[in-house]
């Protein structure tokens, strides 16, 4: 059954996506969404993009990966929602000498006392910004990927909880620049979705001249811990239909080579499809779309926004299909709307 409604019956076909009976969106919290993002928009000019995908890690307690050019104002960003949303920032900056130690911490012996402490490392925060992700070796990739698996890190014998939330916001460059790793896919596969931050606009960039230190002030935060975790219950809270629940797995199923579901036109373009965390990051962030819009249920479009960002990182093309630059973001939306 198609998921798209007719357009001479758009309200009766969405109604049927509707619950019998309304959850009640809290519009104060909606209002202080788009009060954190247009605050934000004041000081970062031509990455709306950017900053919604922030506030969605926030709120939805996933990761994200970031991929642009430097000075795109990536670091900005995520300082600049940090202090709006009242939690704790740090960044450390990759590079191929970095030790897994510099990241997490370690055991340092106290020869007073006579007994090991333990030095925590910039990890134990609740926003962290990791600069230039994929220019350090495997092994603090390795560090990273327990603290975004487990939410907990290792030192020494003993196992440390992190704060919540917990997310990593993490800024690649492009992997064909010089000095630069590939992550490994189950690193990958941890990231709720990756953004690609393209250059500003001719507006946005000449806005950036006039901007003064500004910035450098200390905002006034406009979300704390508490009303996240409010807006976190509101959101899990979002109606999700049956139709849209089996559009958002015909997808993802459609994505892996093999299965019944896998489109025959896309043959030697993917190799390998998604996890299912693709599933439930897409079930997820769209609950949020439609919480952050005021609506009280999920429909395809807000699922359809989403594909590219939650499933591009997470299939491999076919080198045929790299070698015509295809981007991975496109054949996911290309092969969702198969599904409609």
């Amino acid at each position: 059954m198609s998921l798209i409604p007719e357009r001479n019956s758009e309200t009766s076909s969405k109604s049927s996506l509707q619950p019998t009976q309304h959850h009640v969106v809290d519009q104060k919290n909606v209002e202080r969404i788009g009060e954190v993002l247009a605050q934000a928009k004041s000081i970062v000019f031509g990455q709306d993009d950017l900053l919604e995908s922030v506030l969605a890690a926030l709120i939805c307690e996933g990761h994200v990966l970031i991929e642009g050019m430097p000075g795109l104002g990536k670091t900005l960003s995520v300082s600049t929602m940090s202090k709006l949303c009242h939690l704790s920032f740090k960044r450390i900056q990759f590079t191929p000498d970095l030790l897994p130690s510099d990241l997490v911490g370690t055991m340092i012996f106290n020869q007073v006392s006579q007994e090991f402490t333990t030095k925590f490392g910039p990890i134990f925060t609740q926003i962290l910004l990791a600069d230039e992700i994929n220019r350090s070796p495997a092994k603090v990739q390795s560090a990273l990927l327990e603290a975004m698996a487990e939410r907990q890190v290792t030192i020494g014998d003993n196992t440390f909880r992190l704060k919540t939330p917990f997310v990593v916001l993490a800024t690649q460059n492009p992997i064909e620049q010089e000095g630069t790793y590939q992550l490994p896919e189950a690193q990958l596969d941890r990231f709720m979705m990756k953004v690609t931050v393209d250059y500003p606009d001719f507006e946005s960039e000449k806005r950036v001249l006039t901007l003064k230190q500004e910035y450098h002030q200390e905002f006034k935060p406009i979300l704390g811990p508490e009303e996240l975790k409010a807006i976190q219950n509101d959101v899990e809270k979002i109606y999700v239909d049956e139709k849209i629940k089996d559009f958002i797995i015909k997808i993802v199923h459609g994505s892996r080579p093999g299965n019944e579901l896998f489109p025959k036109e896309f043959e030697g373009i993917i190799t390998a499809g998604a996890s299912p965390r693709a599933s439930i990051w897409l079930h997820k962030i769209a609950k949020f779309k439609a919480y952050r819009e005021g609506k009280q249920f999920v429909t395809p479009d807000h699922v359809l926004s989403l594909v590219g960002k939650v499933l591009g990182h997470r299939i491999i093309l076919s080198y045929e299909a790299q070698m015509d630059k295809m981007s991975s973001g496109e054949v996911c939306h290309k092969l969702a709307r198969k599904f409609l």
